[in-house]
């Protein structure tokens, strides 16, 4: 799934040291070739314990994670959507996500000036989104000046979009995202062909100094970004980037030591992918066999065929059926023997939508 997050963020909020923490990680991860991707592309492995399981009981000969991607965004500063800065690589770069992590500062030093002279979260938050709202109002009114022409020429299709166009312009003008108005099923395709900034899924990334990591809820500041993200309904995840920095270079045994002395069970990077993740409404299913078991990125909605062309356009090509078994029932009955023993492996058809956690082998015939 060519499916990205962008890293987004005010100068010295930390969006550097994530994203630094973020390749280094991804370094680790031999399976994906490197020398290709773009500077600003990070690949990491999507945490996991499932697949972990899935290898004690299977004992193939190599694991497979599946993977994700984080853009990092040019900086952004006031007036980015006039040109500011690095505003238009930024506005061209931010089209070609996903979704958006905006990273916030969250902490005090004196050694790290901030942009506007003071640390304030949440008029860091509206600089950014804003600037993203600006972005879309102008490409909006100019799209809305040529649609209404067509519409007034009765072309059906102007008709719909002029209306859908006047609801977004309306709520751009009231400083509200597009993502924060409900469209019908049919509008959607709409939507997504304008390509709008603030249509995107927002995550907040609240970057907090290393000594408060244990204690988050004793911060001020992630208190006040937790309160905006609830209003829009957007979802916050604390992280320190210094320490992700550092964790990230670290092997597993001594990541693991590290996070039991910050008193904290999960390094903030797991719970980033896995919140971006889901953000973009992705599931995971698996392949388990003698050779290989391996975890595949797909959409949640998606169908067995679907699913089978994310493996090899032949196998979509080609469906025949699914053989179906969920991780639970797998696990519960040690293998998949035990599993057809106790009829829990379905044999699934082309109708059939792919659910999280569902262990497959595709029969195909091209």
């Amino acid at each position: 799934m060519a499916l990205t997050a962008g890293i987004v963020g005010l100068p010295n909020v930390g969006k550097s040291t994530l994203f630094n923490a973020i390749t280094k990680a991804g370094a680790l991860a031999a399976n994906y070739p490197f020398a290709t991707i773009d500077p600003n592309v990070g690949i990491v492995e999507v945490p996991d314990h499932r697949l972990q399981e899935l290898t004690k009981l299977v004992k193939p000969k190599k694991t497979v994670p599946t993977a994700f991607e984080f853009t990092d965004i040019a900086g952004i500063v006031k007036g980015a959507s006039k040109g500011e800065g690095l505003g238009n690589k930024f506005l061209s770069h931010i089209r070609e996500v996903d979704a958006i992590c905006q990273v916030v500062r969250a902490f005090e030093d004196e050694n790290v000036t901030h942009v506007s002279g003071k640390v304030d979260p949440i008029d860091d938050i509206e600089v950014i989104n804003m600037e993203l709202v600006l972005a879309d109002l102008e490409s909006v009114e100019k799209r809305y000046d040529r649609v209404v022409k067509m519409a007034r020429q009765k072309d059906k299709d102007a008709v719909a979009e002029e209306k859908i166009l006047a609801k977004i312009k309306e709520t751009l003008e009231n400083n509200e995202p597009v993502r924060s108005i409900e469209f019908a099923p049919e509008e959607k395709t709409i939507v997504k062909h304008l390509s709008l900034l603030t249509a995107k899924p927002m995550l907040y990334v609240a970057n907090v100094a290393e000594e408060e990591i244990g204690n988050p809820a004793d911060n001020e500041f992630v208190k006040k970004i937790e309160d905006y993200a609830h209003n829009e309904g957007s979802e916050v995840i604390v992280i320190s980037a210094k320490i992700e920095e550092e964790l990230a270079t670290l092997d597993e045994e001594d990541r693991e030591m590290f996070l039991e002395d910050l008193g904290i069970e999960e390094a903030g990077l797991d719970k980033l992918i896995r919140a971006s993740y889901n953000l973009l409404g992705l599931a995971t299913y698996f392949t388990a066999g003698e050779q290989e078991v391996r975890a595949w990125t797909f959409i949640e909605g998606m169908t067995a065929p679907q699913c089978a062309g994310i493996i090899h356009t032949d196998f979509e090509r080609g469906f025949i059926r699914a053989e179906t078994v969920s991780y639970d029932d797998l696990l519960s009955n040690n293998g998949m023997t035990g599993a057809k023993e106790a009829g829990k492996v379905r044999l699934e058809g082309k109708e059939y939508l792919m659910k999280d956690g569902d262990v497959v082998h595709f029969r195909f015939n091209v």
